[in-house]
């Protein structure tokens, strides 16, 4: 696809991501759809709301009537899709750095669309063949209030509640500034938890850190869990559908390690686990040790989710799926990631046993990661030829289903440029940090050497 990639479409907003094109997405989503009522939300960012007003013009302009949630986590308007069984159009960069915004499509199941499903929009966008409703004909648009409220209650009615209220838990929250500052705070409350928080203010330029929930961004949350004396600290994206975990001791908890623990708590055997090519030996330990199966999908949830659905038509039960990104599905809850009730099904684990010591068991591997970026077509296409050549010069088994990964058998490697970003990302994992270190060093030289 030319304009969707693995996270629906982003770009630079104003830029690359202009109201113009905008626009032109939400034509092309209300022509194919051709439903009477669709939905839009939004995360916190500051071009939100001039991106949203774009897509409500361009959805009335095909006689579509809009709903407008206005500022909500991703899973929420998921939640809301489903229960009002319309489509909706998320203005979210998710992770992205505050510049970028986004446009994701959930249908009318509450689901991210299908491959299938976005081809045929895009087909229509890239044709122009939009629908174009007389002035009498054109949708209304109104403003729909309560349904952060109504996603937290719903929350609380599919999780454990009372054992997680008798642990008596601290939680130190960092929701980023994003869409979660406005649930995820009131969630855990309502759970029975102590709550504090940072940068748990709603703000679209992201002062207090990025919007990605990684280690190097996270620093001021280790800070609060040690200074509370917090029992976890949890953290969210710009559009709250990923956590991130820090332990009792203000330690970093890898969403791999986080991802294995949920695997091990939720799978019996005879199930499968959906994951992704950057699978972590974490999650292939658990699947094996339990005698479930470990299916591998192409980086990006449209691919994870397109393969539960396959699977789950032929019978098969899976529990749990996701990335070690902190994006983690729970099918048989809703088949959308969904940071605060991972959250949750996670914090069930704690009020049982601290978080050093469920995640004692898939310590010992290290994980590096880098980005090399492109400033055209071409640079991204030499630096994948690059990683071919270099792997056919590797001691290493191939894999090819999703960019370049080399496996050692001791460690691993992948190359593979972003769904949503103009990068080739470099994944390594091996059990000490200096192999890690080496073989992604291998994998970025290369790279950069076609500069």
């Amino acid at each position: 696809m030319e304009v969707f990639g693995s996270s629906g479409t982003r770009g630079v907003a104003n830029e690359e991501l202009t109201p113009a094109f905008v626009l032109r997405v939400a034509k092309a989503a209300g022509t194919a759809w051709g439903v009477d009522r669709v939905a839009i939300a939004r995360d916190t960012r500051s071009t939100g709301r001039m991106l949203a007003d774009a897509v409500a013009s361009g959805l009335a302009s095909t006689g579509t009537d809009v709903d407008r949630l206005g500022t909500l986590p991703t899973p929420g308007a998921q939640y809301y899709a489903e229960r009002e069984s319309v489509p909706v159009i998320v203005v979210t960069a998710s992770h992205n750095p505050p510049q970028y915004n986004g446009i994701k499509l959930v249908g009318a199941d509450g689901v991210e669309l299908a491959v299938s499903d976005l081809e045929r929009i895009e087909e229509t966008l890239l044709a122009e063949g939009f629908a174009v409703a007389p002035w009498d004909e054109t949708g209304r648009v109104r403003t729909v209030d309560g349904v952060t409220d109504d996603y937290v209650d719903e929350l609380l009615a599919s999780v454990d509640r009372a054992s997680i209220a008798d642990a008596e838990l601290t939680v130190a929250l960092d929701p980023g500034h994003g869409a979660g500052s406005l649930t995820s705070p009131e969630f855990f409350r309502e759970l029975g938890c102590r709550v504090v928080t940072v940068n748990g203010q709603p703000d679209g330029h992201f002062p207090g850190r990025d919007p990605e929930p990684v280690v190097d961004n996270l620093e001021d949350l280790g800070r609060l869990v040690r200074a509370t004396d917090a029992d976890v600290g949890i953290a969210h994206d710009g559009d709250a559908d990923r956590a991130i975990f820090f332990d009792e001791d203000g330690e970093y908890v890898q969403g791999d390690a986080t991802l294995a623990a949920l695997a091990a708590a939720e799978l019996e055997a005879g199930e499968t686990a959906v994951s992704a090519v950057n699978v972590s030996q974490r999650l292939v330990d658990v699947v094996t040790d339990v005698g479930a199966e470990l299916e591998l999908t192409p980086i990006g949830s449209t691919n994870i989710i397109t393969r539960i659905r396959e699977l789950e038509a032929t019978g098969e039960r899976v529990p749990i799926a996701g990335e070690g990104n902190g994006g983690i599905f729970f099918p048989e809850y809703r088949l959308s990631r969904d940071g605060a009730f991972t959250a949750a099904r996670f914090l069930e684990l704690v009020a049982e046993r601290p978080v050093s010591e469920i995640v004692s068991p898939y310590d010992g591997y290290a994980n590096v990661r880098r980005n090399v970026s492109y400033s055209s077509t071409a640079e991204r296409d030499a630096m994948l030829d690059a990683a071919a050549n270099h792997a056919k010069g590797a001691d290493a088994e191939l894999n090819t289903r999703d960019g370049y990964r080399l496996d050692y058998g001791d460690a691993w490697v992948l190359a593979r440029p972003s769904g949503t970003e103009p990068l080739v990302r470099v994944y390594a994992e091996a059990r000490e940090e200096d192999r890690a270190t080496e073989l992604a060093d291998g994998m970025y030289e290369t790279l950069e050497s076609t500069k």
